[in-house]
């Protein structure tokens, strides 16, 4: 396995492991599935310093794609410009690749990126039920900083935000 920015025929693959999410767990906030053409803008607003990456299979053989297996990302923290050096990460896993290191090798990728783009600050913001979340940012440096109580409702539940930062 090894990471690379992620590129724009990643859209289909980016946007299955998202959706998933979605659909099913309380893990994102979104409530609609993205189209493969709303994950290509998405992949266009991750170009330069708030950069996106895909872990893939590392294939011997040349005429198979990779399998994306994963993807992080880094995203603007705030607007206002005070806020310009702290930034907030986001990792998902597809479902049948977790517990292979695929969330640890991307989230110490992307934390190596946010370093390099010269950030100082990287929040992680995680619902609450999401252990295996917690205890990935928890084991690559993150510290608890805070919870949110009930600022999200989805599949008729109110939902905490525990938030975790990491200084660089």
């Amino acid at each position: 396995m090894r990471t690379r920015l992620v590129e724009p025929h990643d859209a289909p693959a980016i946007a299955a492991i998202y959706n998933a999410e979605v659909v099913e767990p309380a893990v994102t906030f979104d409530l609609v599935p993205r189209t493969v053409e709303e994950q290509r803008a998405w992949i266009e607003r991750h170009r330069g310093a708030h950069p996106a990456l895909v872990a893939v299979d590392d294939t011997p053989d040349g005429d198979r794609a990779q399998r994306v297996l994963g993807f992080a990302s880094l995203s603007a923290f705030r607007d206002r410009p005070a806020y310009a050096t702290s930034v907030e990460d986001s990792v998902y896993v597809d479902r049948t690749a977790r517990g292979r290191g695929v969330g640890g090798r991307l989230l110490a990728d992307l934390l190596t990126a946010a370093r390099d783009n010269g950030f100082h600050a990287v929040f992680a913001r995680i619902v609450d039920r999401n252990e295996a979340s917690i205890r990935l940012h928890t084991s690559c440096g993150f510290e608890l900083v805070g919870v949110e109580r009930a600022v999200g409702r989805k599949h008729g539940r109110w939902l905490d935000v525990v938030e975790l930062q990491c200084l660089l």
